[in-house]
């Protein structure tokens, strides 16, 4: 797949360790698909208003108003902003599953499974180290 933003894999490693909050898993998640283990990712249980955004590039990925527990360990998403996500089938691990990946740079977020609420049907599993959050203008005081 080709995406509007490429580099390669040590400009990422750069770009990821020196972003401020980028966790030290961001890299192996977003560009090897490592997954990190359920319950430990920083936005599992967050639920500030909001957008989450892609680690990488910055791209709006989801909103705060579509996130729900699905009790997975993983923060989970009813729907994408739209033109956000790429998919893709993922067979690994004796699996079949679809793969969802930032649309603008190609870093692995996580799946989509069609289990989630009935409005949409959807939940889009992440990996918190594929994130980062940028509070609603009245969280941070700015209107």
């Amino acid at each position: 797949m080709k995406f509007p933003v490429e580099k390669s894999l040590e400009e990422w490693q750069s770009l990821l360790r020196q972003k401020k909050n980028a966790q030290p898993l961001a890299y192996e998640v977003t560009r090897h698909a490592v997954t990190e283990r359920p319950f430990t990712g920083q936005y599992n249980q967050f639920w500030e208003q909001g957008r989450y955004h892609c680690i990488g590039c910055d791209a709006p990925l989801f909103h705060s108003e579509d996130k729900f527990d699905a009790g997975c360990g993983w923060p989970s998403f009813s729907r994408a902003v739209a033109g956000a996500i790429a998919e893709k089938p993922d067979h690994s691990h004796a699996m079949v599953r679809t793969e969802i990946l930032c649309a603008r740079c190609g870093a692995h977020l996580g799946h989509v499974f069609p289990d989630g609420p009935v409005e949409t049907g959807l939940r889009y599993c992440l990996n918190s180290a594929a994130m980062d959050f940028a509070p609603s203008p009245s969280q941070n005081g700015s209107q």
